[in-house]
Order: C-alpha cells, then sequence, then structure tokens
C-alpha cells in the first residue's frame, strides 16, 4: 500500500517501505510478527520524526473504534486510534469527563499519551496521568496487557513510550462525572505583570493559557477556563492586572479570524467545547506551521522568561504565536514532568525548517540552565537523555519488550542510545 509522504504539517517525509491498515487485533499481531521494522502512525501531528520507520508505518485507523465505560471504576476503556474529539463528546453523552484535554481535538489517545502531551492548569497532570491500563502487541506478535494495579513498579515508564516498546491497541483511561466550562480572554497585559503575578495568573482558573508574540512591547492574551462551580470566588472584571477582558471571541494567532476556536465570553458549556482551544470539526492550523515546546521547572518560570528575553527579536522573527501553560508533576519516567511541576513554553513557527532549527539551538542554550525538557513530537535539536533520571530502566525495559530493535528508528537512536 503506497505509504502518506509527509506528516500533518509536511515537514517529515516519512522513510517507511509502506504502510499497513489492519482491520483486527488478529491480523496487526500477524503483521508484527512478520517483520523486522515497524511503527505505530497516528494523526501525524508530530511535528519530529518521532513515527518515521524504515520498515513499515501501521496505523491503527482500521481498528473497531470502541468505547467502552466502567461505571463502577470510573474508567474507560478506547480503541488506541480514536481521537480525543470523537472520545469526549461520547464521554460526555455518557455523563463522564476526562480530567483535562490538550488545545487540539483532533489528536489520538495513544499518540498524545505516548508523547507526554498536556493541557493546561497548576493542578492537572499531562494527559498520560489519566492512563491506568494499556494493551499492546509486542515485537513477537504477542499482546501484553500492563496496569497500574499488576505492574505498578514499571508501569510508569510504559505509558509516555515513545513508541518504544509496541503498537498500543487500546487504553483505560481514568474519568469523572462531566463538568461545564466557562472561558475568558483577557487581552494586553503587560509583560512586567506576567513576570510580578505569574503564580496569580496560572492559578486563577482550571486551565489557563499565555499568549505572546515576543515582540515589543511584548503585550500577552489570557485564556481563562474556569469549572463551573469549582470556585465561584471569582468573576472576571473588566480589567485585571492592567489587562482589558475582550468584548469579542478572539484567535491565538494574531490576525486570524476566531470563528474555529471554542466559545468565549463566559458562555458555559461542556468541557469538551471549552477546555480545547479549538473546535474538533474546524482544521486547527494557521497555514504551514512548525512546532516546539520547552518545559521547565515552574518556580524558575519567570527566571527563563527573562533569560530568553536577549534573543526575543530572533524569535519573533520566525514566529506566529508563542503559548505559556503550567502542569502538575507525575510520575512517568519519560514525561517532561517527570517528578516537577513545570511551565511550558510552546512555539508555532513559520514553515522555515533552517531558519527554525537556528533559532532552537539559541533557545535550547538560554534555557540550559533551567534542565529544559522537549515536547517529544515536537522539534528540537537538544540531547534530552541527561534530563531523565530514568533512562537506563526505561531501556531494560525495550530490552525486555523488543530486544531485537523491531520499533526503534532513527529518532530513538538519536535521543535514547541503547543502555
Amino acid at each position: 500500500m503506497a505509504i502518506p509522504q509527509t506528516n500533518w504539517a509536511g515537514n517529515v517525509t516519512f522513510g517507511a517501505a509502506r504502510t499497513r491498515r489492519p482491520g483486527t487485533v488478529a491480523q496487526l499481531r500477524r503483521l508484527v510478527a512478520e517483520t523486522t521494522k515497524a511503527h505505530a502512525l497516528g494523526t501525524g501531528h508530530s511535528f519530529s520524526r518521532i513515527a518515521d520507520t524504515v520498515g513499515d508505518l501501521i496505523s491503527l485507523d482500521g481498528l473497531p473504534r470502541t468505547v467502552r465505560i466502567d461505571a463502577e471504576r470510573q474508567a474507560v476503556t478506547v480503541a488506541a486510534a480514536i481521537r480525543y474529539g470523537d472520545l469526549a463528546a461520547r464521554l460526555h453523552q455518557a455523563g463522564y469527563a476526562l480530567h483535562n484535554l490538550a488545545s487540539l481535538p483532533h489528536i489520538t489517545v495513544a499518540g498524545a499519551c505516548a508523547t507526554g502531551t498536556h493541557g493546561s492548569g497548576d493542578g492537572n497532570g499531562c494527559l498520560s496521568t489519566a492512563v491506568s491500563a494499556l494493551e499492546m502487541v509486542t515485537a513477537d506478535g504477542e499482546l501484553a496487557t500492563v496496569s497500574r494495579e499488576s505492574d505498578g513498579d514499571q508501569f510508569p515508564g510504559m505509558v509516555v513510550a515513545l513508541g518504544a516498546l509496541g503498537i498500543v491497541t487500546s487504553m483505560t483511561l481514568d474519568i469523572e462525572p462531566t463538568y461545564t466550562v466557562r472561558q475568558w480572554v483577557y487581552d494586553d497585559l503587560p509583560r512586567s505583570r506576567l513576570d510580578a503575578n505569574f503564580a496569580e495568573i496560572f492559578a486563577s482558573a482550571y486551565s489557563v493559557s499565555v499568549f505572546t508574540d515576543w515582540r515589543p512591547p511584548y503585550a500577552c492574551k489570557v485564556w481563562l477556563k474556569e469549572r463551573v462551580g469549582a470556585s465561584d470566588r471569582w468573576t472576571p472584571p473588566p480589567r485585571w492586572l492592567d489587562a482589558r477582558l475582550a468584548e469579542t471571541p478572539r484567535h491565538p494567532v494574531p490576525g486570524m479570524p476566531p470563528g474555529h476556536t471554542t466559545q468565549q465570553q463566559g458562555v458555559p458549556g461542556p468541557w469538551h467545547e471549552r477546555l480545547p482551544h479549538f473546535r474538533p470539526e474546524y482544521t486547527p492550523s494557521s497555514g504551514d506551521e512548525l512546532q516546539s515546546e520547552y518545559l521547565v521547572p515552574r518556580g524558575l518560570a519567570v527566571q527563563a522568561l527573562a533569560a530568553l528575553d536577549p534573543i526575543a527579536d530572533r524569535i519573533a522573527s520566525v514566529l506566529l504565536i508563542s503559548e505559556i501553560r503550567t502542569v502538575a508533576a507525575d510520575d512517568l519516567w519519560l514525561s517532561p514532568c517527570y517528578q516537577r511541576d513545570s511551565v511550558g513554553f510552546h512555539f508555532t513557527w513559520r514553515q522555515d525548517t533552517e531558519a527554525v532549527t537556528r533559532v532552537l539551538a539559541a533557545i535550547e542554550e538560554r534555557l540550559e540552565p533551567f534542565d529544559a525538557r522537549p515536547h517529544w513530537g515536537k522539534l528540537f535539536v537538544m540531547k534530552p537523555a541527561p534530563a531523565y533520571p530514568r533512562l537506563s530502566d526505561f531501556g531494560n525495559l525495550i530490552a525486555r519488550y523488543d530486544p531485537e530493535g523491531t520499533f526503534r528508528n532513527e529518532f530513538i537512536d538519536d535521543y535514547l542510545p541503547k543502555c
């Protein structure tokens, strides 16, 4: 079968020999057992080469889109290829919710969890923290099921696994009763206010995003997403920390029409129609783009911002928009938030790989003192291994589940050398 030539952004041309789309788990097991090199392919929303292989790309979108809710255990078991937007709508209809969502509802559950993708909120862990069990096909074609209960010591190394242990076919996620969210946007938050009131700003709502273009006068937009009933202590005033409450909808990227974004201006709505920035029925892209993100300890956020100030003009020269979010610490070995509350500096770039790569090198040099960890699914040039104290333990998991390196690829070899 002809392979898809590129990822979603078009910056990665896959080098795979072919793409396989099994219709059943049994077919998938046979495919994996017969191949020497393979890797799972989700929606292709990663900007790095994490999903590439010289063997078979295996898409799971031909498998049944199962969603099984266990009300007693407050859990849902879902097919790996289901997208968050589809899952969220089905959960809400049944009276349930997830703890958080990423800015895009278009990504698959397995792909997002494998790369440590996250939403925002001081108390919200990355999406992978909801995973309580997973089923995967290992290199010998066997079907393995692992969980918090049965694999407690090693399970934290098997969720954010970059596709290196096997091809995940289903995941079980923690759920909770459905809830309602309201969303507001503030314009023109002064940078001085962001620095002076960083903790207050990011603690002001259930999910908070700050957008900046790194151009003078460095004013920011603040997106506040608040759970109705969770905190009625604060109603957004017309002015807050010298920022102005937006009277009309906004898009994160200046100049882009806001019609593709989720409802703002405090109109209450279901959690899955407010927590993402973009609606699932629209393609969220602003055009050709690249993305990067670096996560540093939350307590060092202001110092890290100051470290980037001397190269603000270089960042701005190739930038569409930058987003700042907070994420709670977790115990997942390869999560960028492993054992530390974090702040993420996200960059959406213009489609100019050469220029962006030069800027990434400068950003990484400036953030090196802060032990920055890059998002695995986005662009970076650093060697992230030293920032992960459990890397050798993860290497032992690879040796156990994939001793011949079926799922290893150039990306894994470059950034996770054999231990």
